[in-house]
């Protein structure tokens, strides 16, 4: 082989991880503003639990040292928190991480994987990263529709993922529902129920599926520490499944995955249950200040059970997302855009502290007021 042609040769990427659209996180500041209102990634305002602090600060006399590989203090207070066998529990870098390993052990080229069309963008990056193939399924006003999603299940399936409530929209399936999805899929498709946002819920109908979990052997929760819990920076996520599922996970994922800070501080948080609820309750005012507020404005707001809010803006010249966008981002109020997740006219802001939450309502009055009179 001649030196030209070696020269040309080079490792190419398979198609399907040439087809992802890489994530791209909502923007965290504004260039030359000294004050911030960062609104863009649904963090908890409270911050974390000064017991979930204390934990962390204890751990750093260990940095030098290899963290429990199977995460077995993080586990074991998950457990007792919700009444769980730690055997049935994985942890993981995030949620993230988890849906990740999901996708990489039930699916394959010519597997389908199923997501509602405003879902969580890492569903589509997981099933193409497997090789598998994103199958995305119509919402019916902005909620996830289960006949739809029925009626998209082929021989080919072999996962569904749904967030409940979903990000962005902000909007939840009933549980009763959640039974009726998994009751028409095959016992070979796998249902994982993304309950990120599950802790701020307080609708009656809801349940995040814990009790379908530890019935069914075909389902699986996941769940976070970066919302409520306020430890984002630490990547913490987890997942309650049956064991064959479990097993098939940790047979992917590295004996390192979660460092020995986030073990130590998602123990100590996840049993500070009186943080949790003071959390909820302040999500419990402001989102429902919001929604109203917002609505007075003369702008539509998705009814929402998480820690945010969607804001539908008109398609006028001066009056759209991108326009209140940058008008808001100039005054140092950060929202977060979602036209990756086939909302180009909405914006999605989440329920921050009451500073925040008022400097975001009068910038917004503001952008409104001014366009209308230009």
């Amino acid at each position: 082989m001649s030196s030209a042609t070696m020269s040309s040769l080079r490792p190419v990427p398979r198609p399907s991880v040439l087809a992802i659209k890489a994530y791209v996180p909502g923007k965290s500041g504004a260039p030359g503003m000294a004050k911030v209102h960062k609104l863009s990634s649904n963090e908890t305002p409270l911050g974390p639990s000064p017991k979930a602090l204390a934990a962390l600060a204890e751990e750093g006399g260990r940095l030098a040292l290899y963290p429990d590989g199977n995460a077995t203090r993080l586990r074991e207070a998950i457990a007792g928190r919700y009444g769980l066998d730690p055997a049935r529990i994985v942890c993981g870098a995030g949620s993230d991480e988890l849906l990740s390993f999901l996708a990489y052990a039930f699916l394959g080229p010519g597997d389908e994987g199923l997501f509602t069309e405003h879902g969580f963008l890492v569903y589509r990056i997981a099933i193409l990263a497997a090789g598998g193939t994103p199958v995305v399924v119509p919402e019916r006003d902005l909620r996830a529709d289960v006949d739809a999603l029925l009626a998209a299940v082929t021989p080919r399936t072999r996962i569904v993922y749904l967030a409940n409530p979903n990000n962005p929209t902000g909007t939840y399936v009933s549980f009763e529902e959640i039974r009726r999805l998994h009751a028409g899929l095959p016992g070979n498709v796998l249902l994982v129920l993304d309950g990120a946002y599950a802790e701020y819920v307080r609708a009656n109908d809801y349940s995040a599926g814990l009790d379908l979990v530890l019935q069914a052997e075909n389902v699986v929760m996941t769940r976070t520490f970066s919302k409520i819990h306020g430890l984002a920076a630490l990547r913490i996520g987890w997942m309650v499944g049956p064991p064959g599922i479990v097993d098939a996970v940790n047979r992917i994922r590295g004996p390192f995955n979660v460092s020995g800070a986030g073990i130590a501080a998602g123990a100590a948080a996840i049993a500070d249950e009186a943080h949790v609820a003071a959390a909820a309750a302040h999500n419990d005012e402001w989102l429902a200040w919001l929604s109203e507020r917002v609505g007075a404005l003369g702008l539509t707001v998705t009814p929402s059970v998480g820690n945010f809010l969607l804001v539908h803006f008109p398609e006028e010249p001066g009056r759209s997302a991108a326009k209140a966008d940058a008008f808001l981002t100039a005054r140092g109020i950060i929202v977060r855009r979602v036209s990756a997740y086939g909302l180009p006219n909405a914006l999605r802001v989440t329920v921050g502290a009451e500073e925040a939450n008022r400097a975001f309502l009068a910038a917004l009055a503001s952008f409104l007021e001014g366009e209308a009179g230009a």
